[in-house]
């Protein structure tokens, strides 16, 4: 200052111009932060923008919005046709924290009070809040928190959830604006993620219909066809266990397949009706119906104990009311998100093209069916008219032969062959009826057609398919009772030869002839063993004596390796 108390020259002004650099540079500081952020919120729209895979987007959105308000904790709930959270994306838990904080939210407390109030919330404090329930144990403590709803057009997809804002300090009106921008675009994120994970579901039920019906009419099996259907729409809908019921003419169900967590407990289902389960539910749900949970739902009540520890499921009629094939039934475990509707809404198309492909495999069949028949009548006749005619003209010539030769042993020879020859005749004519015969549905098959599918069933265990000869009239002479019994000795030797024998080669005949029923049955084995367990042949030796009839096991002999077995019953009334 001056000696007259004037302040020198220059003083102020050089006072307030540094007064106005500061003020300067805080507001160049300012606007640099400011256009950082806007820069932060641009680039992070335009990274969840990019992205067309679901999960993908919902998991760049919590991890933009952390950045953004410089927040330490993060998290994207997606709110279930429940009202609750079907999905919770944390970020800044560590999976190990996760792992000891235990399940994962559901929607209460402060998380619920944005799904059930859809507007921003900030607080300086959680636990002030009236809807705190505090945290759950290991749960790591926060304080402050900043939430805003996504909107997909009118929809409330889910919430944002953010947590103790970095450095101690509070969420401020900048924060919540730019976080809410941020919904905005991560609203039409979704929205375009959604209809691409729709039509890419729509593309995966298409190819899964598709691929079922080219196996049906490639001749693939019926049953090997409904295995591949429940893995696909298992996959195709994330389920983890899917079941299949056949559906009778009356309404029983006939059986199940089933495949994935727990899937044992629901195979080879035999029920007199749908009563009381989910195939009822969903005959009178016009064909389709979603369940929260399937272990506590009051129309389960038949063995509902199969469903425990399931949750959401859904059940589809496959086929129509007039020709209903069956039941398809997708579950997930207990604690998972119910189906959401874009996960099934191509469920019911999948289910009619499938019971198409179904109807079209039937009838193939029966035009297979139809033509083995026509061959079996056309071999018949030509067997009938050809073979026997000549078989008979040539053993007629030989017994006038027979006359004109002197020698004993060629008369001998002349008369065996004659015999052989009659032999031949009757065998003939028992394959025509055999290839005549039909099975009438809802009457027993016919004898032939049951041993043939005994054997059949009997090759499994065998490792190689036994060799099978019938002769006579074994579908008229027989008597039901008694061809019960044959079916029985038949499939406990061939079950014998399967464990016992070690045999490479096995036949089996059935005779009828005489008023004697015969059946014999040979391998190449082992043969009999000293002191082993005879209890399935005493019970066929039994079963024997009570029709009056025998039973022999024995050796092959010749030098042959292996053992035969002798069933003989008479055809006649048994005896009292």
């Amino acid at each position: 200052m001056c000696a007259d108390g004037r302040p020198a020259q220059g003083g102020v002004p050089r006072l307030r111009l540094d007064e106005l650099l500061d003020e300067l540079q805080v507001r160049m500081d300012e606007v640099r932060g400011t256009r950082d952020r806007l820069n932060g919120l641009l680039e992070a729209v335009m990274s969840v923008g990019r992205e067309l895979d679901l999960p993908q987007v919902l998991r760049g959105i919590v991890e933009a919005a952390v950045v953004l308000v410089d927040a330490e904790y993060g998290a994207l709930g997606v709110i279930g046709d429940d009202r609750k959270l079907a999905e919770f994306l944390p970020v800044g838990i560590t999976d190990d924290l996760r792992a000891r904080i235990g399940d994962l939210p559901s929607g209460h407390g402060i998380l619920g009070e944005l799904i059930r109030h859809p507007e921003p919330l900030r607080l300086s404090e959680l636990s002030e809040h009236p809807a705190s329930y505090g945290f759950p144990a290991h749960h790591p403590p926060m304080h402050s928190f900043l939430g805003v709803p996504i909107r997909v057009r009118e929809e409330v997809f889910g919430n944002i959830y953010l947590t103790e804002k970095r450095g101690g300090a509070e969420f401020d009106a900048e924060d919540e604006a730019v976080l809410s921008t941020l919904a905005v675009a991560a609203g039409i994120a979704i929205e375009n993620a959604r209809l691409f994970e729709e039509v890419r579901l729509r593309e995966r039920w298409l190819e899964a219909g598709s691929d079922i019906t080219s196996a049906l009419l490639s001749g693939a099996s019926e049953d090997d066809v409904l295995a591949g259907m429940l893995e696909r729409a298992s996959d195709i809908t994330r389920a983890d266990m899917g079941v299949f019921y056949l559906i009778g003419t009356a309404g029983e169900l006939r059986g199940s397949i089933a495949l994935g967590h727990r899937a044992e407990a629901h195979r080879g289902i035999i029920l007199p009706s749908t009563s009381g389960t989910l195939a009822e539910a969903a005959l009178a749900g016009a064909g389709l119906i979603t369940v929260a949970d399937v272990s506590t739902d009051r129309r389960v009540t038949v063995q509902q104990e199969r469903w425990t520890g399931f949750g959401p499921a859904v059940a589809v009629t496959v086929g129509t009311k007039e020709r209903l094939s069956g039941i398809l039934i997708l579950a997930r475990r207990h604690g998972r998100a119910v189906f959401a509707t874009a996960e099934i809404a191509s469920l019911p198309g999948f289910a009619n093209q499938a019971a198409l492909a179904l109807e079209l495999a039937d009838r193939r069949r029966d035009a297979e069916q139809m033509s083995m028949l026509e061959d079996h009548d056309r071999i018949a006749r030509d067997l009938h008219d050809l073979a026997i005619q000549r078989l008979f003209a040539t053993g007629m010539t030989l017994q006038s032969a027979q006359r004109f030769v002197d020698h004993p042993e060629a008369s001998e020879r002349l008369a065996r062959a004659v015999d052989d020859l009659d032999a031949t005749i009757k065998i003939i004519r028992s394959t025509i009826f055999g290839l005549r015969d039909r099975d009438v549905p809802g009457r027993t098959p016919k004898l032939r057609s049951r041993t043939v599918q005994a054997v059949d069933q009997a090759a499994e265990g065998l490792g190689f398919a036994p060799a099978l000869r019938m002769e006579g009239l074994i579908d008229t002479d027989v008597p039901p009772a008694v061809a019960d019994e044959v079916l029985a000795v038949l499939g406990e030797a061939l079950t014998n030869v399967a464990r016992h024998a070690e045999a490479t080669r096995a036949e089996a005949s059935i005779v009828a002839e005489g008023g004697v029923l015969t059946v014999i049955v040979t391998d190449n084995g082992v043969g009999l063993s000293d002191g082993g367990r005879r209890g399935g042949l005493r019970n066929l030796a039994e079963r024997a004596e009570r029709l009056g009839g025998r039973m022999e096991v024995t050796s092959r002999g010749a030098g042959e390796p292996g053992t035969r077995l002798e069933w003989c019953v008479p055809l006649g009334s048994p005896p009292p």
